[in-house]
């Protein structure tokens, strides 16, 4: 069975007694970001692997995602909608799926994103490790990293998860753009809002 590599830093974020959030029991926005390597992945459909190390761009935007989840579905072309308009910005979006069901795993992935035709980078991880390192809890469920892989947002995409045209609070976007502009996002953390995670035991 693969293996996800995590860091010692990013184990430590599991194991630390004091690293939680309001919303998150695992990690705190100003800790370093668990590190991990060699998720199966797919790009536009075809095969990749996803690497935190690996990515160039200043921020990072982890979100997991269940492709079976109604909100995800409701998030979709805002996903997509935001990865356009941050190429080319040193913005990566990158997203991964948890779950342990057909819809959520790889094979589906591949054909969901080529049906919405987004070319983000999209990950599972079997083993479940990258969503217990980051105290994932819900999808979607987004984590923006600056330059030095440090948590700097963590929670939801904006105020309306499900009916895009009721958006007011851009969560999101506001963080990173405080980032590319060289300032502390002012909203650090929300209440994550979606399908619950299903994690072995």
């Amino acid at each position: 069975m693969r293996k996800l590599f995590l860091t010692l830093a990013g184990l430590a974020l599991i194991a630390g007694p004091a690293v939680a959030g309001k919303y998150n029991k695992v990690v705190s926005v100003g800790e370093k970001a668990p590190i991990f390597s060699g998720i199966p992945a797919t790009i536009g459909g075809q095969d990749a692997s996803l690497s935190l190390g690996d990515i160039k761009e200043d921020v990072v935007v982890l979100v997991f995602l269940a492709n079976h989840c109604p909100y995800v579905v409701a998030a979709d072309d805002r996903l997509i909608d935001f990865d356009n308009d941050y190429k080319g910005k040193n913005v990566k979006l990158v997203a991964v799926s948890v779950n342990d069901r057909d819809s959520d795993r790889l094979p589906a992935i591949r054909e969901h994103v080529k049906k919405k035709g987004a070319n983000y980078v999209y990950g599972y991880d079997e083993t479940q490790e990258i969503g217990r390192a980051y105290g994932a809890t819900n999808t979607p469920q987004f984590f923006v990293l600056d330059k030095d892989r440090v948590i700097r947002y963590m929670g939801a995409q904006d105020d309306s998860p499900l009916d895009e045209s009721k958006v007011k609070k851009t969560y999101l976007r506001d963080a990173v753009d405080a980032l590319l502009a060289g300032k502390t996002p002012e909203v650090t953390e929300t209440r994550p809002i979606g399908c619950a995670i299903k994690l072995k035991k």
